[in-house]
């Protein structure tokens, strides 16, 4: 750059370009908001900075704020290598747009435990280029060497320790450097703000009532919406009767859609209350009439037929089995759960001369969107999604529905429309975890295993997942394609065009026990009923299952349930880790009062080790969780209390599942379960202590949200059994009932 003087350094500074952005794109493919990055590194991450005058520092979030802590953590990460304290980063939510493409699963969307870990290098790199191009900028200015100037919260310093600029006055001079390719991230020993950052940065929004959920959306001239959907899953509308419905106070419109009919009103309880008068004929000729106990009978059917698809094979797991008389045999129920997030199911959308907007609490903006143009007629291109905070995530707002609904309602309305799901809606029409039978045939010799055959039956969610996830892939499609991209999904998985569906096997397949006949198999079975991802996905049920079983091969062997586990786990030093760590911390071993055992379970899940152990009692003829000692190793934690909190939650969503969590129809498919009367969650007074211990170390941060809920159910099971002597091979846990 040519000389000029320290004024016209000034001037361009405050009035070069008035913002420097840095875009962090996928290469090929067009910048956020239309405006090209100085450069792209060899991986286009998904968010992207801007730094203004009046905003200061501006940080586009690609992942969703559900209560995990993405604002807080992600937004850590990229304050420690620009150099600005988390509080003074203004955070907002990216939009639709291939720059914030999740690369684990080519989609715009949040979970999988896996936003810090995706984000770790490529936010911190991206902080770190602007920082870099800041400190060139002010050596100019400084007329001083790069290396003699150091950063600190938004500032450029000049070597006398005096004098000093504000990143926002360099703007112009920045916006005019080259960005570098390589940078020298902050090293552990001097990080101010990664393992340190623990306010939550949205806590304050959130408690004042701030912060914007989905469901919190307001809109002038906006009307309220709610669907009558069809009692039975795969009913379908014949017809109905508005006529009384039409006259009532507030209502609006009545509309038939793809999904049943809308009830439109000036309020949203006129419209619930108006809903419940209508008169509704269903076909029901096609509809899926199936109880728990009808899945787990086709499920053992399908299992006895087919041996299934071999997941893993070491060994000669069959021939070992038949080779011995001390084969222990077992077999586990998990059910189907719904999510039962706190904000129930809702979105908001509304035409303009643009197209359609829509506002929505989703964890896959770029599904939602394919949701709105399914049933909208719009184009991808003609529609905004605005991504809220989310009332809870759990995987349910990865499938759309409510999106297609309110998309539908508003596009025919031609007004503002919010639709909302009552408690009632959002557990009956739920998109459940998927019911899982799990067979287990194991030997020993020696007191170590000697063979292991572990067959997992039941369906696969990315035969319900493709219906919105394909189209993403490909927004340019025209509509009437939607539904051949979704087939053409589901029969291309397991190749190059489409990932491997791992969640009928994940936490089975990779059991860290070391067995010298191992066999795991998969036996497709689908009931019918809708899935989709649920904390923890896969690992939630087998979890559970390998994990109890293992209990049972200790007993049968004579062993400590934790000694037992720690010989079979030579090739895995982390999990034995935990697994001590968890034992000591927890007193293994040591006198419990009367009444009161201890049962342990070890599980890595998204990259986590997790090893617990429960103390339970059977209290006037109840389950009681006293205390839960947990042991993690997640690698380097970014914001250490928000890895407790998740690890706390993930507990409690467990032992909810395991004392609680079951979903069933009557006779006639109408589902039971309906509000949390009848679909409960784990009470306050029901909160055990909970004791969380952090191994800290320099290895790969990974995810937490998820990997506390798998361990919690075998672990109290295993409890359990200590307490009455009786297994609990299927969830919900009985106090009265087990197997011997």
């Amino acid at each position: 750059m040519s000389d000029v003087s320290r004024r016209e350094l000034f001037r361009l500074g405050a009035t070069g370009s008035g913002a420097l952005v840095l875009g962090m794109v996928l290469p090929g493919c067009a910048a956020p908001r239309g405006r090209e990055p100085s450069t792209a590194g060899a991986w286009a991450p998904n968010a992207w900075l801007e730094i203004a005058p009046d905003r200061g520092v501006v940080f586009t979030l690609d992942r969703v704020e559900m209560g995990q802590g993405t604002v807080t953590g992600i937004t850590t990460l990229v304050a420690e290598d620009l150099d600005v304290a988390p509080e003074n980063i203004e955070v907002v939510f990216a939009p639709v747009g291939d720059a914030y493409i999740n690369p684990q699963y080519g989609l715009q969307v949040t979970g999988g435990s896996s936003s810090v870990r995706i984000s770790w290098d490529r936010v911190r790199e991206a902080g770190a280029r602007v920082r870099a191009v800041l400190l060139a900028s002010a050596a100019e200015v400084f007329q001083k060497p790069v290396d003699s100037l150091t950063t600190n919260d938004g500032y450029v310093l000049h070597p006398d320790g005096i004098q000093r600029l504000a990143y926002g006055e360099l703007l112009g001079l920045a916006a005019r450097q080259t960005m570098p390719e390589e940078v020298t991230l902050r090293r552990p020993e001097d990080y101010r703000y990664i393992g340190r950052q623990n306010q939550r940065l949205d806590a304050r929004a959130k408690v004042t009532g701030q912060a914007r959920f989905g469901i919190d959306v307001e809109l002038d001239g906006m009307r309220y919406a709610v669907v009558a959907r069809p009692p039975v899953i795969g009913a379908r509308l014949v017809s109905f009767d508005d006529a009384k419905v039409r006259q009532l106070p507030g209502v609006i419109d009545v509309l038939a859609i793809e999904r049943g009919v809308a009830v439109v009103a000036e309020s949203y309880w006129q419209a619930l209350t108006a809903r419940d008068e209508l008169a509704i004929e269903w076909d029901e000729s096609d509809a899926v009439k199936v109880t728990r106990d009808s899945v787990f009978r086709q499920y053992r059917q399908a299992a006895d037929d087919s041996a299934g698809d071999t997941e893993r094979s070491e060994g000669n797991a069959a021939r070992a089995l038949a080779e011995t008389d001390n084969v222990l045999e077992a077999e586990y129920e998990a059910p189907f759960l719904a999510h039962a997030t706190m904000e129930p199911q809702n979105a908001t959308a509304m035409v303009t001369a643009n197209g359609l907007e829509v506002w929505a609490p989703t964890q896959g903006p770029d599904m939602a969107r394919i949701a709105a143009a399914r049933t909208s007629g719009y184009s991808p291109e003609s529609i905004t999604i605005h991504t809220t905070f989310l009332g809870g995530g759990f995987g349910r707002r990865l499938t759309q529905e409510y999106v297609e609904e309110v998309a539908a309602i508003a596009s025919q309305r031609g007004e503002p429309v919010k639709l909302v799901w009552s408690r009632e809606d959002d557990i009956q029409h739920d998109v459940f975890r998927p019911a899982m039978l799990h067979r287990f045939r194991g030997a020993l010799s020696n007191g170590r295993i000697s063979a292991w055959d572990h067959q997992v039956t039941g369906p696969l969610i990315f035969d319900w997942f493709a219906r919105n996830a394909a189209p993403a892939q490909y927004p340019w499609a025209p509509q009437m394609v939607y539904s051949t991209l979704a087939s053409m999904g589901r029969m291309t998985e397991d190749t190059f065009l489409t990932p491997k569906d791992r969640s009928a096997i994940e936490g089975a397949v990779d059991v860290p026990y070391t067995v010298p006949d191992l066999w795991v198999r998969h036996t497709h079975s689908d009931a019918g009923v809708p899935v989709s991802y649920w904390r923890s996905v896969g690992h939630s049920h087998n979890g559970f299952a390998v994990e109890t079983f293992m209990d049972e091969l200790a007993h049968r062997a004579g062993e400590d349930p934790v000694q037992f586990r720690l010989r079979h786990l030579a090739d895995s030093p982390r999990h034995q880790a935990v697994l001590e760590r968890a034992a000591e911390a927890a007193g293994w071993g040591d006198p419990l009062p009367e009444g009161r055992a201890r049962g342990v379970a070890l599980h890595r899940s998204f990259g986590t080790y997790v090893a617990q152990v429960v103390e339970a009692s059977i209290t006037d003829g109840a389950i009681r969780v006293q205390r839960v000692t947990c042991a993690a190793d997640c690698g380097q934690m970014v914001n250490p209390d928000i890895v407790r909190m998740q690890l706390e939650g993930g507990i409690l969503f467990g032992l909810t599942a395991a004392l609680y969590g079951d979903v069933d129809w009557d006779d006639d498919g109408r589902l039971k379960q309906s509000n949390f009367h009848n679909y409960t969650l784990m009470r306050h007074d029901e909160t055990p202590e909970l004791n969380i211990v952090l191994m800290d170390n320099a290895e790969a941060p990974q995810g937490v949200g998820e990997p506390g809920t798998p361990p919690a159910i075998p672990a109290l099971g295993n409890a359990l059994f200590g307490v009455t002597g009786k297994r609990q091979r299927r969830t919900p846990f009985r106090a009265d009932s087990g197997d011997a």
